[in-house]
């Protein structure tokens, strides 16, 4: 599923109905100035009683998160185990899994925001050159009972002045995600171990999740975002001859086979099913020239794009 903003993760948790989305929505922001909101990590609990298993690893957005709880962080080359508390950054650029491992969660709180949110506040910040934001990096860090108090403190100050009429609020809470950002970048990462066989498994999991978030393609002028397996390797934070290898041992087919069969895929359903041209088609899928597209079309299929179509 390719996700691109942030509504899918207020439908989840409104379920659907359009009171609940309005109120749950932060006053006073537009589009202009990105997206933020936050959160309590009971609240929202109690909110999904109804409807369990929130799907955690699907984000088109960044998030920063204060854990309470034993919890597990599973990232295609690690695992990350929390015992107690950690706070937690995460990026639309590295898929992880988030698994709590106990009934005892109470206490924590997540910020959402997209990089234009933060952009606003001229500080010089550069999510994605950030080590707690770089693939590869370490964005988990272990909490003492001091560190958790003091970003307890931090989520609640962004509670109190998203619900206010401050008219420069969310200038305030720019400042507050900042805060946080540099508090995690002065702690030391959490360690992490894991058995070699899960790894592979979970890299193998993780390039599907990746690769189905390229899809659908829902624009001629949306265009896949990776399209070679180095391009996947990189977003992974891995070697992409270690991914080819995981992924042959997994499959049996090697990254390349495996991304072309699911574009080609998806450029039978766009010819069948969309009047989109064939120049449109070949863009939105990655390809700078028709004949590009139409060459790799009939390796894939036989057929020529415009006699598939016919």
């Amino acid at each position: 599923m390719n996700i691109t903003s942030v509504e899918s993760f207020y439908q989840q948790i409104a379920f659907g109905s359009e009171t609940e989305l309005q109120a749950l929505l932060p006053k006073g922001i537009n589009k202009e100035i990105g997206h933020f909101n936050v959160f309590s990590q009971d609240d929202l609990r109690e909110r999904l009683k109804q409807k369990p298993g929130m799907p955690y690893n699907r984000r088109a957005y960044y998030k920063i998160s204060l854990i309470c709880g034993r919890n597990r962080a599973e990232y295609a080359d690690r695992v990350i185990d929390i015992d107690k508390n950690a706070l937690l950054f995460a990026t639309p650029k590295v898929p992880y899994h988030y698994v709590p491992l106990d009934a005892n969660q109470s206490g924590g709180y997540f910020c959402i925001f997209t990089d234009e949110f933060l952009l606003q506040a001229k500080s010089g910040v550069v999510l994605d050159e950030l080590p707690i934001f770089k693939p590869g990096g370490y964005p988990v860090f272990g909490l003492t009972d001091d560190d958790t108090a003091d970003i307890a403190y931090i989520f609640r100050k962004m509670q109190k002045e998203i619900g206010s009429d401050y008219v420069h609020k969310y200038d305030l809470l720019r400042n507050y995600v900042v805060e946080l950002i540099h508090y995690g970048q002065k702690l030391q990462p959490a360690t992490s171990l894991y058995p070699t066989h899960t790894a592979s498994a979970r890299v193998s999991s993780l390039f599907i999740e990746l690769l189905e978030r390229q899809f659908p393609i829902e624009s001629p002028q949306q265009q896949l975002s990776l399209r070679t397996a180095k391009d996947y390797a990189d977003r992974l934070a891995i070697h992409v001859n270690h991914l080819n290898k995981v992924l042959k041992e997994h499959t049996g087919k090697t990254t390349t086979s495996i991304i072309s069969s699911r574009i080609a895929q998806e450029a039978k359903i766009l010819l069948k099913q969309t009047d989109w041209n064939v120049s449109e088609i070949a863009y939105s899928l990655g390809f700078d020239e028709v004949a590009h597209f139409s060459n790799f079309f009939k390796k894939q299929t036989s057929l020529s794009p415009v006699a598939f179509r016919a």
